[in-house]
């Protein structure tokens, strides 16, 4: 059966003007942030040992470790709370329906028996505190007029609450049972996150007003503000203590992560500015941070992680980064077979290396989005949605200067004839369109609908699939295309076609979740009945030795067939990508990458059953 063996994980999401709030466990020294629908468990020592959790039915906003590190809770758009365990399978333990709206912070109280939640809802329900095991309310949370932004709990007795949000309040309760006890207008704008420090002695606040202010931890005076030398010039986003509780890092919008050194009498003095490399533009702006023993965590706008070491602030982050949204093509570079290069529709290309992960983003100078995507040896061709194809040139890690073509209308499919990979195809609604370099050659129009293409890699024979399941196979003659069969198998519009990599045969798959596997000389069908899909197919791939096709749906699965054995003899991967799979790569003859709708990619090791 084929085994997991390296998850590239996706970044956290995140939303221009507002903060997100990421957690851990310093035990195990993971953390926690979310990602669409998904829950993702990164391992600080490890990047590479990555776990997601997929049940929530809504995107997920929030997730925590329990105390003891056992449970996360993690909460949702539509005011759903589950808890479940943070190892193997994720085992659901509770689901509870909290608030009517968004969850935006929740926290676990030190003791691991109630939970307080807050956010957006209908009414007067905008933080709501219950036992974690059986749901009943503990305490009435009154005084809040918007959205709550965050929360804390009091790490040590006796316990108390505090809560902030849009109403420019930080609101304080005593309990349990919890009750009002006083609120603060200190600040002028939205106060975006409240945390105590490990100890319980104080809390901190920090807002849009771009201030952060220091309160009594038992009775909630305000005793200090952060120090207006070299302040943070943006809207502060988030905060987190250190461990002993005498420093605080803070995030902010004017790219910049500030350490400040905490006093006794709450006063802060800044102790250094910490800058990231980067474009400079607004995805550095930073939105999210976590001090967690020795790493100080801070993400970005555009989701890039930085990782500092604590003990010394001097050396450079470690840098981990990836997508953030549904990971439409992937590439392999044949020069480098441990080289994969993955794109998604927002217009980022990522480059991952086996065995390392990440490894940098390739920076085009035209940053468009992108549909369609294919790399040769020394370049790479990418289409977007204005029509124009572009080629740009590839340098190791670097874009080159690019040259565009306007083809006239919108590219749905994109092929590149791999021997001679001047030689491209390119289907649009109508019929075919073949360059060659930046120059359009031919505009054919062939009269159905097309649906997908694909070019032999000698550029001397095309195949063109249609909304009718018929597959028509030309001839390239010059610059012309000349029809030589139609072949009448599928049930349903063609998604996807592929030849094998020694050019004996070619594979396609349809919309009707049926797949075939042709002989390319006698065009016969060589491999049938592969039928085990249950909804659309949307890539296939074939490995290097040509024995293997791999197809990847919409159903979340990656099925593996062997060429020369029954279809029914295939592996199945269930649940590879949460939401659909939407491409799949080999990279050798046992190792199969796969990526999708949850923004991560995959790579399979497939051991001979």
């Amino acid at each position: 059966m084929p085994e997991l063996a390296e998850t590239y994980a996706c970044v956290p999401s995140t939303e221009r003007g507002r903060g997100i709030l990421i957690s851990g466990d310093p035990k195990s020294n993971k953390v926690l942030y979310t990602n669409g629908r998904s829950v993702i468990i990164l391992d600080l020592n490890n990047p590479l040992n990555v776990s997601v959790y997929g049940e929530h039915a809504y995107p997920a906003t929030v997730a925590r470790f329990s105390p003891n590190g056992e449970w996360v809770a993690s909460a949702d758009v539509s005011g759903t709370v589950r808890i479940w365990g943070a190892y193997n399978d994720h085992v659901l333990k509770k689901e509870f329906k909290v608030l009517s709206g968004r969850i935006d912070d929740l926290q676990w109280s030190p003791d691991g028996m109630r939970i307080v939640a807050c956010g957006d809802g209908k009414g007067k329900s905008l933080v709501r505190a219950f036992m974690w095991d059986s749901g009943t309310n503990v305490g009435e949370f009154d005084g809040h007029s918007r959205r709550v932004l965050s929360c804390a709990f009091k790490p040590t007795r006796p316990f108390r609450i505090v809560t902030c949000g849009e109403d420019f309040l930080v609101n304080f309760y005593e309990g349990p049972p919890f009750k009002f006890k006083q609120s603060h207008r200190d600040h002028a704008n939205f106060v975006n996150c409240v945390r105590y420090s490990p100890e319980g002695s104080k809390f901190i606040s920090v807002s849009s007003d771009k201030k952060g202010i220091i309160f009594d931890g038992k009775t909630a005076e305000k005793i200090g503000e952060l120090s207006s030398e070299d302040p943070h010039k943006g809207s502060i986003y988030a905060a987190s203590w250190s461990p002993e509780g005498k420093q605080v890092l803070t995030v902010s919008a004017d790219k910049t992560a500030k350490v400040w050194d905490i006093s006794e009498d709450g006063s802060g003095k800044l102790k250094k500015t910490l800058t990231c490399s980067g474009s400079g533009g607004v995805d550095d702006m930073l939105v999210g941070c976590l001090w967690q023993n020795d790493h100080l965590v801070t993400v970005s706008l555009g989701g890039t992680i930085s990782i500092f070491s604590a003990s010394n602030l001097e050396k450079s982050p470690l840098q981990l980064s990836g997508h953030m949204k549904n990971i439409t093509s992937l590439a392999v570079l044949k020069s480098d077979p441990k080289c994969v290069l993955s794109s998604s529709y927002d217009g980022l290309i990522v480059k991952w290396v086996q065995g390392l992960g990440y490894s940098g983003k390739l920076q085009r100078k035209e940053n468009s989005q992108i549909k369609c995507f294919a790399a040769a040896e020394e370049e790479i061709v990418t289409s977007g949605f204005d029509n124009k194809i572009w080629r740009i040139s590839l340098h190791g890690d670097q874009c080159g200067d690019g040259d565009s073509v306007d083809i006239g209308s919108q590219p749905k499919d994109l092929s590149l004839a791999l021997l001679s990979p001047e030689l491209a195809l390119v289907t649009t609604d109508s019929g075919v369109v073949m360059l060659r370099c930046t120059k359009v050659v031919s505009t054919i129009n062939l009269g159905f609908a097309v649906t997908a293409s694909v070019v032999a890699p000698d550029g001397s024979e095309a195949i063109v699939g249609g909304q009718d399941g018929k597959l028509h196979v030309f001839c390239i003659v010059g610059d012309t295309l000349k029809e030589e069969a139609v072949l009448e198998k599928h049930r349903g519009a063609i998604t996807v076609i592929r030849y094998s990599p020694d050019f004996s045969m070619f594979a396609s798959g349809d919309a009707n979740r049926e797949a075939i596997v042709w002989d390319r000389v006698s065009r016969e069908v060589k491999l049938k009945n592969m039928l085990y899909h249950t909804a659309r197919i949307n890539c296939l791939a074939w490995s290097p030795n040509n024995s293997v096709v791999a197809t990847g749906s919409l159903d979340t699965c990656v099925i593996i067939y062997e060429v020369d054995k029954p279809a029914s003899s295939r592996m199945t991967i269930k649940g590879a990508h949460l939401g659909g799979v939407y491409a799949l790569a080999f990279t050798d003859e046992h190792s199969v990458v796969s990526s999708g709708e949850d923004a991560c990619v995959r790579v399979w090791k497939l051991t001979p059953q």
